[in-house]
């Protein structure tokens, strides 16, 4: 064989290697159910920006009939502008940057807010995503003074950001609160900021050491101490019961120790991240498309209210867990939980729903508040699970 053939049929054979490395290892093609989501998520969406441009405020529920406008003092106004960001990443049609800018810029006098915990929710999804994508400098000006203004609610004496204030509890530190350590993490590393990142590790430990039970399910609220640090009690506010375990809870938990490890490469993180992982996943309650009852221990099940704001934020952390575990078990749960949302029997038909994207969330059920309704953190997260589940599946 001549040298030339020689080197035209090694070649020929190297692309054809290449060509088939990247088809089995790296499918780009996402699924029908991925496709009608998104195309649904873009009319909802486009609706909704349209209809309330011009309120000053972001929607959160809708309920009774009547849509519920929230401005910046409520803890859930950040995850609207959050989901146009993610739109936009997930369509690149500038109709969402500009709309999410709109809607982010309404939430700028939270910055100086000190009364929260809930500024991560706030001002990292909406902010936070935004910067991201156009590194506007005004941007990181309300990121960084927001990052200052939740360290006020950092006591080293406790070494926990304190979630609630006039409560009757002395010091409560909620599970919800490990998603804002996000936001302290992204400022510390933006800034050089050592104090935000220390806190952020505090946080977390004092959470792991104290949150979660024999079998890694996590009490909602656990009061401390402020001058000693100690414990006071370990309960509820959303949960059934103080020893229940509410689900957006367990949801909360998986996403922040997930995405503390990411932040800080703690296997300790990782460890218990999967714990969880393996509390919610095996819980016998779980049915059996994913979707969990609003609280794994509700007495009525299966006669209980689904949440489809804890399934969107297990399915977001379970392909982030992915990642870090090479699980194929945790992308093929997540895909299975996204799939099922994308069903008719949670993905509002067109321009229905209040032009929200989800049904069937739960907010509080003890407080008879929020119950088997859209809700803006459940259509922030499933956006969010999308985007990863196509950047898993492109390699990005």
């Amino acid at each position: 064989m001549k040298k030339r053939e020689i080197i035209f049929w090694a070649t020929l054979l190297f692309l054809l290697f290449i060509r088939l490395h990247l088809s089995v290892a790296g499918n780009t093609q996402e699924p029908q159910w991925w496709e009608n989501a998104v195309a649904r998520s873009q009319e909802q969406l486009t609706a909704a920006a349209k209809a309330f441009q011009d309120s000053g405020k972001s929607p959160r529920t809708y309920e009774n009939g009547k849509i519920k406008l929230v401005s910046c003092d409520d803890w859930t106004c950040g995850f609207f502008p959050g989901s146009l960001w993610y739109m936009y990443r997930l369509t690149g049609n500038d109709f969402f940057m500009q709309e999410a800018d709109r809607f982010t810029r309404f939430l700028y006098p939270a910055q100086y807010r000190t009364n929260t915990h809930d500024l991560g929710f706030i001002l990292g999804c909406s902010y936070g995503n935004g910067y991201r994508l156009i590194e506007n400098e005004d941007y990181k000006k309300v990121l960084i003074a927001g990052a200052n203004s939740l360290m006020t609610r950092f006591h080293p004496s406790v070494g926990l950001i304190k979630s609630w204030d006039g409560t009757k509890w002395q010091y409560p530190v909620i599970i919800d609160n490990m998603m804002n350590l996000e936001f302290l993490c992204y400022v510390s590393k933006m800034t050089g900021n050592e104090a935000m990142m220390q806190a952020a590790v505090s946080h977390a430990d004092r959470t792991l050491a104290n949150h979660f039970r024999s079998d890694y399910s996590s009490f909602h609220v656990v009061d401390y101490d402020s001058i000693t640090g100690g414990i006071i009690e370990k309960t509820t506010q959303q949960g059934f019961a103080a020893g229940s375990s509410w689900a957006r809870g367990q949801a909360w938990g998986l996403y922040g120790f997930t995405m503390m490890y990411r932040e800080t490469k703690n296997p300790a993180y990782l460890e218990q991240a999967e714990k969880i992982a393996g509390f919610i996943l095996n819980n016998p309650a779980l049915p059996a498309d994913k979707i969990p009852y609003w609280d794994f221990d509700a007495p009525g099940i299966p006669n209980e209210p689904r949440d489809a704001s804890a399934a969107a934020i297990i399915a977001s952390a379970l392909i982030e867990l992915s990642g870090f575990t090479n699980s194929g078990y945790y992308f093929k749960t997540a895909e299975t939980i996204l799939e099922n949302l994308s069903s008719g029997d949670y993905l509002a038909a067109k321009e229905e729903n209040g032009f929200f994207i989800l049904k069937h969330s739960t907010g509080n059920w003890p407080g008879k508040s929020e119950i088997d309704v859209p809700l803006s953190y459940a259509d922030y997260y499933f956006l969010e699970a999308l985007y990863r589940y196509k950047s898993k599946l492109t390699f990005k």
